[in-house]
């Protein structure tokens, strides 16, 4: 099919007007955000904007764009996140779980889909970590109001041991992770900046997929102006998908937040942030964060080896040290493709990555997400 003015606008395009017109055993499935499961999107405007038509949710479990079977993420903050995102279509508080479990508009139909992340590893999901994702959609898909935190407690409880010494920090490491893997991939809004085929690992660059909307450079527009999608009422007006409140929310650039500052908005270098940074200060500042907040993961799980068998501390370990690694590589890549079309120095506390850009985009990668074990020396 051709490509969309905006990839972000078609699902919504196409449904929208359909509303009212399915049969009433019908349910329309709906991805959390409108993309394909980003380490961060906003929430999806089909949420709220079908009042007439089952609507139910999908997330996914497994972590495609997230590091697959290795990076530690506990997504069941993402879905919380999502959940707890205010459509506003019936005033505040219309929440995307109160559209999903059918008390907004009385669906008589409610569901919650997850793409699963089950395998044949004999502990089913490649990790322990990531059984804690499969863990937390079952529990969010019964109440979509659940705390995440509480979630990740009742699970690290249930898996490990009852010991507040070892829940009380490991539960602090899940609910961080999300936020670490975002600063590493994708900062303040940036999507689908992986790789093409596998979609692990950085590729900011790649410009010759299939198609226009499968290439990271259509998300991420960078060019020696600026960075960022513009989908105000100047560019593909995707904010006019959304609840009035919203969309002049995400319109302003002053009011849009932080975190979603790119997807919204196309900005030159030099705009100031709220810290008093400038964006591309702020977007290398991120991507050295996430590095500093994955060795913070691996650091604080080698504190609590004594209260973890031998064989499950080495396996998480032999994770960490891989997702340590691997943020390197994101920061690294990320930043050397940025300033080679940006043209602007690295703020003087950063240093530059340890390879020219050709070396980045020499990196291919198998399908398999263990594949790759960069050493540290390599990416320091």
């Amino acid at each position: 099919s051709a490509v969309p003015e905006d990839r972000a606008k078609q699902a919504y395009d196409e449904f929208k007007p359909l509303d009212g017109k399915f049969r009433d055993n019908v349910l329309l499935q709906v991805k959390n955000g409108q993309i394909d499961f980003q380490p961060r999107e906003p929430f999806h405007p089909l949420f709220g904007a079908m009042p007439h038509t089952n609507t139910m949710i999908e997330f996914q479990i497994t972590k495609e764009y997230l590091g697959q079977a290795t990076h530690l993420v506990d997504l069941g903050a993402l879905y919380e996140e999502v959940l707890k995102s205010d459509t506003f279509v019936h005033g505040r508080g219309s929440t995307v779980a109160k559209v999903i479990d059918g008390s907004l508009f009385h669906f008589p139909h409610t569901a919650m889909a997850g793409v699963a992340n089950i395998g044949d590893d004999r502990d089913w999901c490649g990790s322990m970590f990531n059984q804690a994702n499969w863990y937390a959609f079952g529990r969010q898909a019964w109440n979509p109001e659940a705390s995440s935190r509480w979630i990740a407690e009742e699970w690290a409880r249930q898996t490990f041991t009852d010991d507040h010494a070892f829940v009380a920090p490991v539960v602090n490491m899940m609910m961080a992770s999300r936020e670490a893997v975002v600063d590493y991939m994708t900062p303040l809004g940036l999507a689908h900046q992986m790789a093409t085929g596998h979609h692990y690992g950085p590729g900011p660059w790649i410009d010759d997929a299939g198609r226009a909307d499968w290439n990271p450079v259509y998300y991420n527009r960078a060019d020696a102006n600026g960075i960022g999608f513009d989908r105000t009422a100047s560019g593909s007006n995707a904010v006019a998908q959304y609840a009035p409140p919203l969309a002049r929310k995400f319109s302003d650039v002053a009011r849009t937040p932080e975190k979603y500052l790119l997807w919204f908005h196309h900005l030159p270098w030099t705009y100031r942030m709220k810290s008093g940074e400038t964006l591309w200060q702020s977007l290398v500042g991120h991507y050295t964060r996430g590095v500093d907040e994955a060795q913070a993961l691996r650091r604080q799980w080698a504190a609590l080896k004594p209260y973890v068998d031998t064989e499950r501390f080495a396996a998480i370990s032999a994770d960490l040290d891989t997702q340590v690694a691997e943020a390197k590589w994101w920061r690294d890549a990320s930043i050397a493709y940025f300033q080679s079309v940006s043209k602007l120095p690295l703020p003087r506390d950063v240093p530059p990555p340890p390879h020219d850009l050709d070396f980045y985009k020499s990196i291919t990668l198998p399908p398999s997400a263990t594949v790759l074990k960069i050493p540290d020396a390599e990416l320091h």
